[in-house]
């Protein structure tokens, strides 16, 4: 079952300012001289080579703009974007803190572009009170409330999270895929009936979405209940029979509860489907194995070796062994021996088909 994830990445207001337009934000009137003028031509003509991607040069003219006396909260606010744009973070954010204090909190973009760099650098509980900063002027920022989501569950607050989700979803009611965030958070809190009906809400506003449906039943297997899982499985695949995952879920929610034939069949299903799944290969050499059907055991566990699932090779050992413990010496060797046709270079595997072959050979001499 995936984690509580809200969003990848923080997104950033990158455009830069003129610094008329920083002055007319943070409501500071700033004298309009010609020393300002000509640092406001130097924002300008930085702005330009920002606009084509030529950060590092744009930097340098924001840098000396700021020393002749252009608005600081501008060139502040640009010199920022430019070092995010390079890659700096941590040099970013603290000239978005300097854009912040020295617009006297007042210019919106240099709090919402701090609160993402420190997002973007894992300070979450920074993070978290530059987006409440952020909030506290600008109510309805949709993103802001997710970010402030995603960083409360970075730090395993999923309260704080959820009241965050509530207010996304409190602007956009009608976007399914917050639904489905606000559940996986109650998962987290393993809070699973909470997040089960949540996700069945989705679903019933957005029936092509099947991932709700294996959601379902991941959320159910997470809490336990495996005949509901399996049961959520197998609704979802009535609408995609052919979802080889859906299939390897509902094998391992089937053999977990007891019924290890029903799930070795939907396993097969899912390799005649996908032959090179190499995972349910080696499960439904697992449970052959433990139900005594050794060849078709060592079927699957071959099928797992040829598409490079390497345990596939510990599992025709266990075979052969298995063999030899019943004192089946020769059926212990014919696996390795056919096993080397798969890694003819394998020293350790010849090693082990010559051991078991003297034994046989020793069986029949008594």
């Amino acid at each position: 079952m995936r984690s509580p994830k809200i969003l990848l990445a923080a997104t950033l207001l990158l455009a830069p300012l003129m610094a008329a337009t920083a002055r007319a934000q943070a409501s500071q009137p700033q004298s309009q001289g010609p020393v300002t003028v000509a640092a406001d031509d130097l924002i300008q003509r930085g702005n330009d080579l920002y606009n084509k991607g030529e950060y590092a040069k744009a930097l340098i003219l924001y840098r000396r703009a700021e020393q002749r006396g252009s608005d600081p909260a501008a060139a502040a606010f640009n010199q920022g974007n430019c070092l995010f744009r390079l890659s700096k973070f941590p040099e970013a954010a603290a000239a978005f803190r300097k854009a912040v204090r020295l617009s006297g909190g007042n210019l919106p973009a240099a709090q919402l572009n701090l609160a993402a760099v420190l997002f973007r650098l894992e300070q979450y509980g920074e993070a978290i009170g530059a987006y409440r900063r952020v909030l506290r002027d600008d109510p309805e920022n949709l993103g802001a409330w997710l970010y402030l989501a995603d960083a409360y569950v970075r730090v395993k607050d999923y309260i704080g999270a959820l009241q965050a989700m509530e207010k996304a979803r409190d602007l956009d009611p009608a976007d399914v895929s917050l639904v489905y965030q606000t559940a996986e958070i109650h998962a987290a809190l393993k809070e699973y009936d909470k997040a089960v009906v949540l996700v069945r809400e989705a679903y019933a506003r957005k029936p092509s979405e099947v991932d709700f449906l294996f959601y379902i039943g991941d959320l159910r297997r997470a809490q336990g209940n495996l005949s509901e899982a399996a049961a959520a499985y197998r609704e979802g695949l009535s609408h995609r029979e052919n979802d080889v995952d859906a299939l390897y879920k509902l094998s391992d929610a089937l053999a977990q509860d007891g019924k290890p034939f029903l799930a070795m069949d939907y396993l097969q299903k899912a390799l005649a489907i996908k032959p090179e799944f190499a995972d349910a290969a080696v499960f439904l050499g697992n449970l052959a194995f433990d139900a005594k059907w050794w060849e078709r055991s060592e079927n699957a566990y071959r099928q797992a070796l040829q598409n490079g699932g390497k345990e596939g090779l510990e599992g025709l050992r266990n075979l052969a062994y298995e063999f030899h413990r019943q004192g089946r010496n020769d059926a212990a060797a014919a696996v390795l021996t056919r096993t080397l046709a798969l890694r003819p270079q394998d020293a350790e595997l010849k090693a082990e088909a010559k051991e078991y072959k003297d034994l046989a050979e020793a069986d029949k001499s008594r």
